[in-house]
């Protein structure tokens, strides 16, 4: 496949996930394909990560059940592409039906909004309960402050996760670079941890997930940034100098781009000192402005993000159009 197809698949299935989503019926009625990557992934984890085994032993099975699941998810992604291209221009569609299932632009929307209306309309504990459905932290340490900045991390760090870095191994790679990007986020996400399980094994999930998260977190800083631009509740200037200052200095080498641009652009601080189940994190603010979130903060976040979504659009069409000179 060559840039201009892959970028003109990448366009569709934007366009796709954003007006229908993945539909909750099917969902109920065949999962999702990131569940059914988790699923071979708990399963080599049960297989080959033994307690039994020393800590070299499980690094090393780690980076062979890491590149078995990136070859497997790069092989069956190229098989599905040839079938589809196989039926020539017409095929695309499928292909971007399917592509459009391992992007998040509608669903991460969604998800935070409940945030933003569960605090409006149900208080903190509303709001508590739903923040605890996007982000690992203990909801019960947090006030509606705490609540809303963590939805809006969540919002800024899945923007480039779940949106940002799927298009661009999309746009890229077409199905197969996707497929292998999803791939390596769901073990990241789910045997990248630091915990003493996976900390051996884990390892090169969690190596690879940063190196191929690296460039699209820095695309989103750039799409946040500039999206401010158009904005007139936000500060482009300071997204650029949130981003300067203090990106570097998140525990995340990519967490801080999208999350220091969000809270300079938004004038509030984010990140910091927060509480993942009994453990408690000490992390450097993003951003200079207040702490004090609310949920108004929520709904300009998620204004910011969707200004941003267009402009990563129109991205990617201009991508195709020079593609085409």
């Amino acid at each position: 496949m060559n840039l201009t197809v892959s970028l003109a698949l990448l366009l569709l299935a934007l366009a796709i996930e954003a007006g229908i989503g993945y539909p909750q019926r099917f969902y109920a009625a065949i999962g999702h394909p990131v569940t059914w990557i988790g699923k071979l992934i708990t399963t080599l984890d049960q297989w080959f990560n033994r307690e039994s085994d020393s800590f070299i032993t499980r690094e090393i099975m780690g980076v062979f059940v890491t590149t078995l699941i990136v070859v497997a998810a790069l092989a069956l992604g190229a098989f599905i592409q040839q079938l589809c291209l196989s039926f020539g221009l017409l095929g695309l569609i499928p292909l971007a039906l399917i592509a459009s299932t391992l992007i998040a632009q509608r669903s991460l929307y969604e998800h935070v909004a409940r945030v933003a209306e569960a605090l409006e309309r149900e208080g903190l504990e509303g709001g508590r309960q739903a923040v605890s459905m996007i982000v690992g932290r203990n909801p019960q340490t947090l006030d509606e402050a705490g609540v809303s900045r963590a939805a809006i991390e969540s919002l800024a760090e899945n923007f480039s996760d779940g949106i940002v870095a799927p298009a661009f191994w999309l746009g890229l790679g077409g199905l197969p670079g996707i497929a292998a990007y999803k791939a390596i986020n769901t073990a990241d996400s789910m045997i990248g941890h630091r915990t003493p399980r996976h900390l051996a094994f884990g390892w090169a999930s969690a190596r690879l997930d940063d190196l191929v998260n690296l460039p699209a977190s820095r695309l989103t800083a750039l799409l946040l940034a500039a999206s401010a631009a158009f904005d007139r509740s936000a500060d482009a200037g300071g997204a650029w100098r949130a981003v300067w200052r203090d990106a570097g200095k998140h525990r995340s080498p990519n967490a801080g781009w999208p999350e220091a641009a969000m809270a300079g652009a938004l004038g509030l601080r984010l990140a910091g000192p927060r509480i993942y189940g009994e453990t408690h994190v000490e992390d450097h603010w993003m951003g200079d402005g207040r702490a004090e979130a609310n949920a108004a903060d929520i709904r300009r976040a998620l204004t910011l993000y969707k200004r941003s979504c267009g402009l990563l659009w129109a991205l990617a069409a201009l991508l195709a159009a020079v593609t085409l000179l």
